[in-house]
């Protein structure tokens, strides 16, 4: 009777075993990472802008979560190399910096020598040094970067394989990307030449505005497709070749670097009397990539993968003035008031002393380049459906270095990595248990600067020998110097930031 039983019960197991569902793991998120070049945080609409509309980027905050206080470098080399490797820019042995023009007259034929001289200078990396491109591909994603490659200022092929991408196209030098026609491009190794584009420096125009800029660059010889266009194509060719496989998706965008270039003035500006033409051109580079933004997220939608993406947008460092012209705003920076220079200390860069129409920075102090909020405070949005709350803002202290440990915990990357970032994962799916940075540090070309979780700032002026301390939340605009008010804070933020800089405020600039 027993085994009567017995055989019964066996039946009845493999019976409801074949019965069942199979288990099927969830697929990983995919991960579109979008980093502006020189896209200060006044000029997104949900910011404050009030000329140029920025819908598609509003839309991402309006369904995701915004953190009001990102910090990013004060310039692009360094904040890339932050942003890929995890680390800060104020250690001793800080980042190694190539020069920006070792592919101006690159060739087919003479693509390996240049690549190998590149080579040559640079030590080798470590084994256990983690890239941002890697902990993705380590974790069986698709890995592809379109843009402005790397840190720069030139980058190989064998760095791009190294920092773990599966696929890449564009400028690996950053010299050339200040032109937006380029004669060639790089795609995994190869140089890919565009026939139509015939101009050295990719069609790259003078500054300050000018007649003779101007018809510089409104002559359009030798200029026949614009790149941005090339790296949309490439974008979307490639959410459509890998909708079956989880991917990660770096687009590092020239827009809106300068100088000016655009195809088209946008519909919006043609006629709007509060800006010079030149204003009117930039304002349609900002615009464009709304308008790019707007073309990715329609074509996750497309391949039904909207609410399986995760779309940051961010930028690597603070606004720029592209657009300058006499009477209007001027480079080198000068109070249009008093016709004096502004010198990031006892007089500080402000838009509306300036005359930029746009208000870039946002009511800050500074502009890239500069340790001031102007220079260093960036956008950063986040929009993962089902996981974050729409329509959240952030106040937590987040640092571009953050962004790999976190996309590591989002992809379920566990191995062990010697970096400076956090991961705010838990801030994203509103864990009361994120505790952050109690301070973050960045350096610039006049000193690092100390940014702290309850909201105070030493910044140094160390070419005049100067510190200054801020406390940001009552003085955003950082016009207060409290250093004298409260000395105790002040000694002790001081040494906060000699550890941080490995004991020596000199670390880390850029000069």
């Amino acid at each position: 009777m027993r085994s009567h039983l017995n055989t019964a019960l066996l039946i009845l197991i493999l019976f409801c075993s074949a019965c069942s569902e199979p288990v099927v793991e969830p697929k990983k998120p995919n991960i579109i990472l979008i980093y502006a070049d020189d896209l200060g945080i006044g000029l997104l609409s949900h910011e404050g802008q009030k000329i140029i509309q920025t819908p598609n980027i509003d839309k991402l905050a309006q369904d995701g979560i915004r953190f009001q206080r990102a910090y990013s470098n004060m310039l692009c080399a360094p904040a890339r190399a932050s942003l890929i490797t995890g680390l800060h820019d104020s250690h001793a042995n800080g980042f190694q910096i190539t020069n920006g023009t070792a592919y101006m007259n690159a060739t087919k034929s003479n693509l390996p020598e240049i690549e190998n001289k590149i080579n040559d200078k640079l030590d080798s990396i470590p084994e256990d040094q983690i890239f941002l491109g890697e902990v993705a591909q380590r974790m069986g994603y698709k890995t592809a970067q379109v843009g402005k490659l790397e840190w720069g200022f030139s980058a190989t092929d064998k760095q791009m394989k190294r920092h773990g991408w599966d696929y890449y196209l564009g400028y690996l030098d950053h010299v050339r990307a200040h032109g937006f026609y380029p004669p060639f491009l790089f795609e995994n190794g190869e140089i890919v030449e565009f026939e139509g584009n015939t101009l050295v420096k990719a069609g790259k125009s003078g500054e300050p505005e000018t007649t003779e800029n101007f018809e510089e660059r409104w002559n359009m010889e030798g200029k026949e497709v614009y790149s941005q266009t090339i790296f949309m194509d490439s974008i979307l060719n490639f959410i459509d070749s890998n909708k079956a496989n989880p991917f990660f998706l770096y687009f590092p965008t020239q827009l809106p670097h300068g100088p000016v270039s655009i195809p088209a003035v946008h519909p919006d500006f043609v006629n709007d009397e509060r800006l010079t033409q030149i204003e009117k051109e930039y304002a349609s580079m900002v615009k464009l990539l709304d308008d790019n933004v707007g073309q990715i997220l329609a074509k996750l939608k497309e391949n039904n993968l909207e609410d399986n993406t995760i779309v940051i947008f961010t930028a690597d460092n603070g606004h720029e003035i592209y657009y300058s012209e006499a009477g209007r705003i001027l480079k080198p920076y000068t109070n249009m008031q008093t016709g004096e220079r502004f010198d990031d200390l006892e007089r500080k860069y402000y838009s509306d002393l300036a005359g930029d129409v746009f208000d870039g920075n946002g009511g800050r102090a500074g502009m890239k380049r500069s340790n001031l909020e102007g220079g260093i405070n960036v956008p950063l949005i986040i929009r993962w459906p089902g996981k974050i709350k729409k329509g959240r803002v952030s106040n937590q202290l987040i640092a571009n270095y953050d962004i790999l440990p976190t996309l590591a915990d989002i992809t379920g990357y566990t191995q062990k990595h010697n970096i400076d970032g956090l991961s705010f994962y838990k801030e994203l799916v509103e864990d009361s248990s994120f505790e952050g940075h109690e301070s973050v540090v960045y350096s610039s070309y006049t000193g690092p600067t100390l940014i702290s979780k309850d909201g105070w700032k030493l910044r140094t002026h160390l070419n005049k020998d100067a510190f200054e301390l801020y406390f940001l939340p009552d003085d955003f605009r950082e016009e207060n110097d409290l250093s004298k008010e409260f000395p105790e804070k002040f000694e002790e933020l001081k040494s906060k930031l000699l550890e941080l800089c490995d004991g020596d405020y000199n670390n880390g600039l850029y000069k």
